[in-house]
C-alpha cells in the first residue's frame, strides 16, 4: 500500500485526490512539476490535515498537497526533531544577533504593515517569481484561508516595528512553517534561520516533537538552508527517517 493510501485510510470519510497539470519546476530548471492534492473543508478538514501532514503533505490555502512529478523524487518532506536538535556556535550567534526582537503568535490577521514588509521581502528575494505578482488580496488569501489551527508569529524590534513574520500551522505533534518573510535590510542577522530556531524552541516549550519545514531539494540553492538544521528527518518510502546529508 502506498504512503498516500496508507495515510488516507486513517482518515474518517473519503479524500478526493487530484493531480495538477504540468508546469515548469521553480527549483530545478528543465523539469516539470506536478502535484497530488486534496481540498480541505469542514467537518473533516482538520483530521485530514493532521493525518496527511504526518505523511509529508503540506498545506497552502485550503489545499493539502505533495509533489508527484514524473520521473523525479527530488522534493523530500523534512522536519526537525526538536529534542534532538543540535545547537552549534553558529546557531547561537544567530540567536544572539536577533535577541532584540520580541515574538508573539497572534490570531490570523492581515494589516498594511504585514503586507508592506511582505512586498519588500518578495521584491528583494523573489522578484522574478510568481509571488512577485501577488497583491494585497492575494496576500490576505494566503494568510487567512485556513480551516485548520493556524497563526502568524510576528517579530518586532524594540520600537514595535514589524521586522519578520511566519505563518504557521499547529499540529498535535509539532509546528509547521508555512511561509515566512522579513526585512531584507536585516539579512546579515539571518532572520529566516532565526525564525526556524524560534519555532524549534517554541515547539519544545509547548511539549511538541517536531518542526516541519516543507520540502527540501538537495540540488536547489534556495532550499540549502534547511539541511543545516540537524538532525533532520525526511519522509520517504519507509516513513520518517534520519537524512544523511
Amino acid at each position: 500500500m502506498s504512503n498516500q493510501r496508507r495515510a488516507t485510510s486513517l482518515v474518517t470519510g473519503i479524500v478526493m485526490f487530484r493531480h495538477s497539470t504540468g508546469m515548469p519546476c521553480p527549483y530545478l530548471p528543465g523539469r516539470v512539476e506536478r502535484q497530488v492534492y486534496a481540498e480541505l473543508s469542514e467537518p473533516t478538514g482538520r483530521a485530514v490535515f493532521r493525518r496527511l501532514s504526518g505523511a509529508g503533505f503540506r498545506r497552502s490555502h485550503h489545499v493539502i498537497y505533495r509533489p508527484a512529478c514524473p520521473g523525479c523524487t527530488a522534493c523530500v518532506p523534512v522536519r526537525v526533531p526538536v529534542n534532538r536538535f543540535a545547537w552549534t556556535r553558529s546557531w547561537r550567534r544567530i540567536w544572539n544577533a536577533n535577541k532584540m526582537l520580541s515574538a508573539e503568535c497572534v490570531a490570523l490577521t492581515v494589516d498594511d504593515e504585514q503586507y508592506r514588509l511582505f512586498r519588500r521581502y518578495i521584491r528583494s528575494r523573489h522578484g522574478d517569481g510568481d509571488m512577485a505578482l501577488m497583491n494585497r488580496t492575494d496576500f490576505a488569501s494566503m494568510v487567512l484561508t485556513s480551516c485548520v489551527d493556524s497563526g502568524i508569529v510576528e517579530f518586532r524590534d524594540k520600537d514595535g516595528t514589524l521586522q519578520a513574520a511566519c505563518l504557521i500551522d499547529i499540529l498535535p505533534d509539532g509546528l509547521s512553517a508555512v511561509y515566512s518573510f522579513f526585512n531584507p535590510d536585516l539579512h546579515r542577522q539571518s532572520p529566516g534561520s532565526y525564525m526556524v530556531l524560534w519555532l524549534i524552541e517554541e515547539a519544545r516549550r509547548r511539549g511538541l516533537s517536531n518542526v516541519y519545514l516543507g520540502f527540501w531539494i538537495a540540488d536547489s540553492p534556495k532550499m540549502a538552508y534547511k539541511s543545516r538544521f540537524r538532525p533532520l528527518e525526511g519522509f520517504g518510502p519507509n516513513g520518517w527517517e534520519m537524512l544523511r546529508h
